[in-house]
């Protein structure tokens, strides 16, 4: 699995867990991609995704890293959740900025 992890959040947890129920993965690896806007620096990111129970190993890769990354590791499936994530900061943000309006 693939990520910014910008945010850690709850749905992050549910999503790696589905992955791996579905395939019976004995191992789940994530892969912690550099953020534009960073609020956390990607070892940050990457220390907070490995306290996740479901999570066996986490690795950080930049963009230009990520694609070898995956062909080495031969994953059963791989779920890329840069978009989610990017999506998911943007409305966090956007929460935040709403409510300091207010």
């Amino acid at each position: 699995m693939t990520g910014y992890f910008h945010i850690l959040r709850a749905a992050h947890a549910r999503e790696l867990e589905q992955v791996r129920t579905r395939n019976g993965a004995r191992t789940l690896v994530v892969v912690v991609l550099p953020a534009a806007g960073e609020l956390l620096p990607q070892r940050a990111r990457a220390e907070l995704a490995a306290a996740l129970r479901v999570v066996d190993y986490v690795v950080t890769a930049d963009d230009g890293d990520v694609d070898g990354i995956i062909g080495r590791l031969e994953p059963v499936e791989l779920v890329r959740l840069e978009t989610d994530d990017a999506l998911r900061t943007r409305q966090l943000m956007e929460h935040v900025h709403r409510r300091q309006t207010c």
